[in-house]
């Protein structure tokens, strides 16, 4: 059951989030020079209790990173992170050259879960159905005995399996069956904020919808708020209150769903959208794509000013000196882009 908290705060709060991995220089070096390297480079945003925030972007521009330093499985190295009044980025304390959690870090976790991208790889294919969801339950001494038995067949009822695969492997079902493994684990804690970290991108095209209605029918029947990490904008935009578009690190533009695909303003947003392909053949022929030249830069190296100048076809000089700032063009609707007034 989820808790109770202030309704007129956000559920979620971030504020300048950043996450900087260090990395040799050199590979294999024996006296290698270190280097920074930038995954999360500043990101603001906050989460209304029940909304589902969809973020997207390219591959490595850091979504699954922003994702997993949210719940602290990875130590942001500065910003804010605010759950419910509480802030968490502070749970950490050093020991010896290590950084553990605080027990007030521990205390949350099951108030914030995670579903991971790959079913097969973040299931223990050692363990039955019966196990893997029985662990949180026994870890935070839920439910035990009879109980805890009942509860797993309900927990697999809720996510549209039937209670008695619960003694089978996870190699004995199919990509989707897993994916809603993943998601009965995930919510057998009652959590109130979930990161389903690109949910479905290893499934089959026609088991996609099927996770995603199952995943809008749980947020609205258990109040859940939800990051929705994906790099599809034609997935996400069906699922998504609102929409953060994320490149090399930072977030481009912020804005609801149907602002976002009505009218998109930043660049890199309008590109992705023009590779949504549109289910009418005539439209299809005649619009405009925007087509991007190159790859994203590496966060090792990014460049200066904008990070998407190197790609945008609209730069201008300033684009190449300067770092544009998150505006509020209109209300609820946030760009960064010198190109937008």
């Amino acid at each position: 059951m989820n808790m109770p908290g202030k309704p007129d705060t956000p559920l979620l709060d971030i504020s300048n989030l950043a996450v900087r991995f260090r990395v040799p220089s050199r590979r294999g070096a024996l006296f290698a020079d270190s280097t920074d390297v930038k995954a999360v480079n500043g990101v603001t945003f906050s989460m209304s209790r029940g909304e589902t925030l969809g973020l997207v972007g390219e591959s490595g521009c850091g979504k699954s990173t922003t994702g997993r330093a949210i719940l602290q499985l990875l130590r942001p190295t500065g910003g804010r992170v605010v759950f419910d009044d509480e802030p968490i980025h502070e749970f950490w304390k050093k020991k010896g050259q290590k950084w553990v959690w605080d027990h007030r870090l521990l205390d949350l976790r099951r108030r914030m879960q995670m579903i991971f991208q790959d079913p097969f790889a973040s299931l223990n294919p050692r363990m039955t159905v019966e196990t893997i969801l029985s662990e949180p339950l026994r870890n935070f001494d839920v439910v035990q005995g009879s109980e805890q038995r009942e509860k797993i067949q309900h927990l697999l009822m809720t996510v549209g399996m039937d209670p008695r695969c619960m003694r089978r492997y996870p190699h004995e079902f199919s990509g989707g069956q897993r994916q809603r493994i993943g998601i009965a684990r995930a919510l057998a804690l009652g959590p109130d904020f979930i990161v389903a970290d690109e949910p479905i991108s290893a499934l089959d095209v026609s088991i996609q919808a099927q996770i995603m209605n199952l995943l809008s029918e749980l947020r609205e029947n258990l109040g859940l708020t939800l990051l929705f990490i994906a790099h599809d904008l034609a997935a996400i935009r069906h699922v998504s209150d609102r929409i953060a578009v994320m490149y090399l690190g930072r977030i481009v533009e912020l804005a609801d769903a149907q602002t976002i695909v009505d009218r998109p303003q930043h660049p890199y947003t309008q590109a992705l959208l023009s590779a949504v392909p549109i289910p009418d053949p005539t439209r299809e022929q005649s619009r405009r794509r925007t087509v991007l030249s190159g790859e994203m830069p590496s966060p090792i190296n990014p460049p200066s000013g904008c990070p998407f100048h190197t790609r945008c076809p609209l730069s201008e000089e300033r684009c190449r000196r300067d770092v544009p700032r998150m505006r509020t063009i209109e209300t609820g609707h946030q760009v960064a882009c010198h190109l937008v007034e």
